[in-house]
């Protein structure tokens, strides 16, 4: 802690001759990063954007236990704030201690550039031991996020993205459901707002599969779909003898029944024909 104390000193800030353009994130980026460094971490409270008459552009930072929790509701009733007690009182613990740690970074009037000024350099805490479990900490950089969407290319479980970042750093404090969650925002990402069957019928004709679906009359509800890539269609053409067809239950949230045609080479070896989705198995439907 002395250490980021000393390194903050009353009235230092990034306009040295060292760099006189500094900006906003680049000064917020510095000072998260100095407290990382000593197992401590910062996040931003406020932050005004425009420059008024009498203020100037500033951003407020200060300890990520600051503060405190607030334990009850308030109603406004007569034009006085009352406190709505709840039924049934939750236990639940907070990282909240009122830690008075605060830094105030400024644009300075001269110029574009940004100055970091103490307001008050205590903890009132100890510092962490491990990273893990902080936010800040966890957050993958902006090359690991590009590594993680390289690695979904690739078909790589998060489990083994997880263990690369490990080896790569031995002090890396991502944990797995980081990765997962990583994971699901890229592909939400991808999506563009689609759900998963206009996904499936839009990946699947960009790659030039053969596509055939069913709505139901009465809701315009998808109710079956079948896929077949062009080379099973091809090699079925030429090896048309031995068709062995397949349902398999459980394997989706849709309780769509999995149906696969899988055919078979004069060379004994087997290759998948097509796959479906069926809403069941009554006789109508394989019509």
């Amino acid at each position: 802690m002395d250490s980021f104390e000393e390194s903050l000193e009353e009235n230092v800030g990034f306009e040295a001759d060292e760099d006189p353009n500094t900006s906003k994130d680049e000064l917020v980026h510095w000072a998260k990063q100095t407290a990382m460094n000593a197992k401590t971490y910062l996040i931003i409270t406020r932050y005004q954007r425009l420059r008024t008459v009498n203020r100037r552009p500033y951003v407020t930072l200060a300890c990520e236990r600051g503060g405190s929790v607030k334990k009850y509701k308030k109603a406004i009733v007569d034009d006085e704030e009352e406190e709505i007690p709840r039924k049934r009182q939750r236990l639940y613990g907070t990282k909240k201690c009122g830690c008075p740690f605060k830094l105030k970074g400024k644009q300075i009037a001269t110029s574009k550039s940004w100055q970091l000024f103490v307001h008050n350099g205590r903890h009132n805490h100890k510092v962490a031991i491990y990273n893990h479990g902080h936010a800040q900490a966890v957050r993958l950089t902006e090359e690991q996020l590009q590594q993680t969407e390289q690695f979904m290319k690739s078909h790589v479980p998060p489990r083994n993205i997880l263990q690369f970042f490990q080896e790569q750093d031995v002090g890396c404090a991502v944990g797995a459901q980081k990765i997962y969650n990583v994971v699901a925002k890229i592909k939400r990402n991808r999506m563009q707002g689609r759900n998963t069957v206009e996904e499936v019928l839009c990946l699947s004709t960009q790659r030039g599969y053969t596509i055939f679906h069913r709505n139901r009359e009465e809701s315009n509800v998808l109710s079956d779909i079948v896929i077949a890539h062009p080379t099973s269609i091809a090699m079925i053409r030429t090896w048309p003898y031995v068709l062995i067809m397949d349902t398999t239950y459980k394997t989706n949230k849709y309780n769509m029944t999995l149906l696969e045609a899988v055919e078979m080479t004069s060379m004994g070896k087997n290759f998948t024909m097509t796959t479906a989705f069926m809403c069941n198995e009554q006789a109508t439907i394989y019509g």
